[in-house]
């Protein structure tokens, strides 16, 4: 996704936004001071658009998480609310998304947003109002880390591994399980996720004495015949691709590939995971493609949550909106270990957060990277369902 696609007028508008609540005092800070009042916690999440599946998946999770929450009398006797602010997938409306949370709504925080670009976009927002932000499954290294600086971005967080741990489970997996020597290289140009997670396999697949046959750029939202670049990659002769995208043009490139004789593995990391990946694709282009994600849903440690999501929706959660209710659940835990929702004291709390226990896994944030050890799963795309094929542990 586009970091700034609104143009010079969107980015001056949220910049004014900005500087008014910088001039206001501590109010955007710290939320309501009434200390009955409900607790609002921002969403800024992608429910139209490109991802607006990740979104949707989010915004349900989150919203189970605060009733089951509030069920039990809320967090510090108060009641929790989202206010969901739509980013449209895009990067500069998640400015404006966040800007609108944080001056308008007055938030306590914010969870999302669930893609690596969308995510960007509203950082500088959310810090320089000092308001916590934890992203669930923005999983680019530099959300959390400037990489100018190599500092911590203090008001950043995240619920989920980043790319470089993502790309390289990728490339040992083409190596040692796909016994791949040679792969391609397909990259949305406009993605920080895609290519951070390219960068990340490109230079773990090397190390393991891969040859990488080219690197194919094409935009997504835009691009919608891929063939030219199929053909290009087809005549390299490739043993597999590395497709770091998100499903709806996966689905499409992978559909395409198999019309034209491609019959190699693709492979690509958590973008894939979405049901529509199927109605996109069919089901069977998409055997012998594999991806890397964050849980499996029979994952005996996901049962209740399963259960308490397909009563509620009447579906299975994916990794998103798994990785949604681990996110607010990660809220919640911060405000109640604060004892405070005044920003500073919330921030503090999720810097120090040791041993959470997620359904996607244990949480011990990092307060160097903000960055949370957790494992991944390799998962097999078979007869129009993904199923689990191993685990994978940092090192």
């Amino acid at each position: 996704m586009r970091l700034f696609s609104k143009g010079f007028s969107l980015g001056m508008i949220a910049l004014l936004s900005v500087s008014l609540v910088a001039g206001c005092g501590t109010t955007a800070k710290t939320g309501s001071s009434d200390t009955s009042a409900p607790i609002k916690v921002g969403g800024n999440l992608e429910l139209s658009g490109g991802t607006a599946m990740f979104g949707q998946a989010a915004q349900n999770s989150i919203n189970l998480a605060f009733e089951q929450q509030n069920a039990k009398g809320g967090v510090l006797g108060r009641k929790l609310v989202l206010v969901s602010a739509d980013n449209k997938s895009d990067a500069g409306e998640s400015t404006s998304a966040v800007t609108k949370l944080v001056t308008q709504d007055k938030v306590v925080a914010v969870l999302g947003s669930m893609t690596s670009s969308v995510t960007l976009a509203a950082v500088p927002v959310v810090t320089d109002n000092k308001i916590p932000m934890i992203s669930p499954s923005g999983t680019n290294a530099k959300l959390t880390v400037n990489p100018d600086t190599g500092e911590v971005r203090p008001w950043i967080f995240r619920a989920c591994f980043i790319d470089p741990f993502q790309g390289q489970v990728g490339a040992n997996f083409a190596l040692t399980n796909l016994k791949a020597t040679k792969a391609a290289i397909m990259i949305d140009q406009k993605s920080d996720y895609s290519k951070g997670l390219a960068d990340a396999f490109v230079t773990n697949f090397k190390k393991g004495n891969g040859t990488i046959t080219g690197t194919e750029n094409y935009v997504a939202g835009s691009d919608k015949d891929f063939r030219p670049i199929l053909t290009r990659i087809k005549s390299q002769n490739p043993d597999m691709v590395w497709l770091p995208g998100y499903y709806q043009e996966v689905g499409l490139i992978v559909k395409q590939a198999r019309e034209l004789g491609m019959m190699m593995p693709f492979m690509g990391g958590d973008g894939w995971d979405d049901p529509q990946l199927f109605n996109i694709a069919g089901p069977e282009a998409l055997n012998n493609t594999f991806y890397v994600d964050h849980v499996a849903t029979d994952d005996p440690a996901m049962a209740t949550f399963v259960s308490d999501y397909k009563a509620k929706f009447n579906s299975v959660p994916n990794a998103m909106g798994t990785l949604g209710y681990d996110a607010a659940n990660l809220l919640i835990k911060a405000i109640e270990n604060a004892q405070s929702t005044d920003s500073e004291k919330v921030r503090t709390a999720l810097e120090n957060m040791k041993g959470f226990k997620g359904v996607a896994g244990d949480i011990t944030i990092d307060p160097k990277t903000h960055n949370p050890q957790k494992s991944a799963v390799i998962k097999a795309n078979k007869d129009g369902k993904p199923t689990f094929l191993t685990r994978v542990a940092p090192e």
